[in-house]
């Protein structure tokens, strides 16, 4: 028997929404549906999912307002395609279908379906609004929250964006089940970064249940899934647009982030790109004093039970450190990272010596 189904609210001075969790969802629409905006919808999906749960969707969608407009957007799948000409696309059939200000964008996918609908509805109209309905790990416990929306341009990851809040996001953890293992993993990537920056105690849950999660045992991913919720809902409550703590949660992301665009979209998933740099991260954090290296192990070691790489691309010192500075983290010149004070407790900071950065660089990267 599935988990019930449960929900947490994210409340921010302006504005606030639900996330709902649970196996199922989208055949139970009456569940979230009222939520829903109420004019005419834009699907946006890829033929990856669509064939998967898009059937549903709509069906889930009618069935509560018969009456009501609901079209379609396919775009082509993958992080090569997150791009301004991809979101052309959106923007073409919102036109096309006339979706007015009453109405909104259903992102229906996984992370990159999600960042470039919300962006779309971000801008659409000066803004609509947008509902995201999360078919991979990693975008149900962290792209599809929070309103960061973007697109990726050739000199780097989502450098164009906006911050554009969901209406609604609905997890239905039965879509999971048709992930392929790569990107479940993937998911978990960020599942673990909760872990390293807040929460000891979920740290040794993870421990403990890494091979339940890897078996996406029902129970298992559902605690994951709502306590990693949980936590990024506290950070975007209290830092809405990543002007202080809510930059946390871009642990190993700066890293990660460089290694995904030297490699080659697609070379590495973003999530396994995000586990290779927390483990320089926590390398990193060890060069300053701050972590031993028991504990630099116990990440690598956590991230491998997880399914996850944790060796870097060979970029070389400056063609990562390029990279690195795209980062949307620096400012005024300085490159700033987050790091682990200890593990449950994260820090951005900028005081480090550039010179502990290059040795770690030189290490890992050369």
């Amino acid at each position: 028997m599935p988990p019930p189904v449960q929900r947490l609210d994210v409340v921010l001075p302006d504005a606030r929404y639900p996330i709902h969790i649970g196996s199922g969802l989208l055949a139970a629409p009456r569940t979230w549906c009222a939520e829903l905006p109420a004019g005419p919808l834009l699907v946006v999906s890829n033929p990856t999912v669509a064939p998967l749960y898009l059937d549903q969707l709509l069906l889930a969608l009618r069935s509560v307002h018969p009456e009501r407009r609901v079209h379609v957007c396919l775009v082509p799948d993958g992080e090569a395609h997150k791009s301004l000409a991809t979101l052309a696309l959106v923007f073409d059939a919102l036109v096309a279908h006339r979706i007015p200000r009453d109405g909104g964008l259903v992102a229906l996918g996984g992370g990159v379906i999600g960042d470039l609908t919300g962006f779309a509805a971000a801008t659409w109209q000066r803004g609509v609004a947008c509902v995201q309905i999360p078919t991979t790990l990693l975008a149900q416990v962290d792209s599809s929250v929070g309103g960061k929306t973007a697109v990726n341009h050739p000199g780097g990851k989502n450098l164009i964006g906006a911050f554009h809040q969901p209406a609604l996001v609905v997890a239905d953890t039965a879509t999971l089940a048709t992930l392929p293992t790569r990107e479940f993993a993937a998911g978990l990537a960020e599942v673990a970064k909760y872990g390293f920056i807040q929460d000891a105690a979920f740290i040794d849950w993870l421990e403990a249940n890494a091979v339940a999660l890897c078996a996406r045992d029902p129970a298992a991913l559902a605690y994951a899934i709502r306590r990693s919720c949980e936590m990024k809902a506290h950070l975007v409550a209290i830092d809405e647009r990543e002007q202080g703590p809510r930059a946390l949660l871009n642990l190993g992301h700066t890293f990660g982030h460089a290694f995904e665009a030297g490699a080659g979209y697609g070379q590495f998933l973003h999530g396994e790109a995000v586990a290779i740099g927390m483990v320089l991260a926590a390398g990193l954090s060890q060069r300053l004093g701050w972590l031993t290296l028991a504990e630099v192990q116990r990440v690598r070691a956590l991230l491998e039970a997880l399914g996850l790489p944790v060796l870097p691309p060979r970029l070389g010192v400056e063609r990562t450190l390029d990279l690195m500075r795209l980062d949307k983290k620096v400012l005024q010149g300085q490159l700033r990272l987050v790091l682990l004070r200890r593990l449950g407790e994260g820090v951005v900071t900028a005081d480090y010596p550039h010179a502990a950065l290059l040795a770690e660089l030189q290490a890992s990267v050369a």
